[in-house]
């Protein structure tokens, strides 16, 4: 159970860093809520029970807002512990001059899109609901000692579902106009010469770029300048006639002369 459970959590995070652009290390904006869980939980500490849920090889940071804890300050003695430790969260930049709900203010601060790719962690049901709605939000719960991440809504699979095809339909209508202009190009470079040559170049490379093709290497080829001297055998010396081969060769000349003297 404990290995399925770990295996949705990461599929829930590879969802949203493959078609949201989630990128450790993981920023979590923590509210009043789920502090006040992580406590009587005792999951503690926090980043690491965080960064086990996320399967994060980095420690995600974790924040929340001045909104945040002034809503557990109002609540008194039952949240004190808990407004303690949300003091010692990093406290991100909420745009309220005056204090509001918890609720508005993580609405507030994740906006129509989440461009600070937070994921949220709360307990309260009816924000969780009001997520879930917005693109590119993933959500984390705790239930009772466990901590999950919401599964991908039909809501955020059909968002990301379009903005694919969005993406794809651009990248086709790119290409056509790249082409349409090299054809341009070309036909000017059949007008005008070698000045159209110069003008071809450049966009038969942007359709190159745009298609992900690279341009293949050119490679110059040397000329042969001579033997390489690291592949070429040294020349021997000529060995030189040792003493003995010349006390011979002596030798045979005195017999040589000694032989012609008796025939005279």
């Amino acid at each position: 159970m404990r290995v399925k459970k770990r295996s949705k959590n990461r599929k829930a995070v590879k969802f949203y860093s493959t078609c949201f652009g989630f990128r450790e290390p993981y920023k979590v904006l923590i509210d009043g809520t789920f502090v006040h869980h992580l406590l009587t939980q005792r999951l503690l500490p926090a980043d690491d029970a965080l960064r086990d849920l996320l399967s994060a090889s980095r420690t995600p940071a974790l924040f929340t807002s001045k909104c945040i804890v002034a809503e557990l300050r109002r609540l008194g003695k039952s949240h004190a512990e808990s407004f303690d430790s949300a003091q010692l969260l990093a406290t991100t930049k909420c745009e309220h001059d005056k204090v509001v709900s918890a609720v508005n203010c993580v609405l507030s601060l994740i906006g129509d899109k989440n461009p600070e790719h937070f994921f949220v962690a709360t307990q309260d049901a009816d924000l969780r609901e009001k997520l879930r709605e917005i693109p590119g939000v993933p959500v984390i719960y705790g239930l009772k000692n466990s901590l999950f991440i919401e599964q991908p809504s039909v809501q955020q699979r059909k968002f990301a579902q379009l903005d694919e095809e969005k993406r794809l339909n651009m990248d086709i209508s790119e290409y056509k106009k790249l082409m349409k202009a090299a054809s341009e190009g070309k036909t000017t470079a059949s007008e005008n010469g070698s000045d159209g040559e110069q003008h071809e170049r450049p966009i038969s490379s942007l359709v190159k770029n745009a298609l992900g093709v690279a341009d293949k290497s050119k490679f110059k080829r040397n000329r042969a300048k001579g033997p390489n001297p690291l592949s070429c055998k040294k020349k021997k010396p000529k060995p030189q006639p040792s003493a003995i081969q010349n006390q011979r060769q002596n030798r045979m000349e005195d017999n040589l002369t000694h032989v012609n003297y008796l025939d005279f």
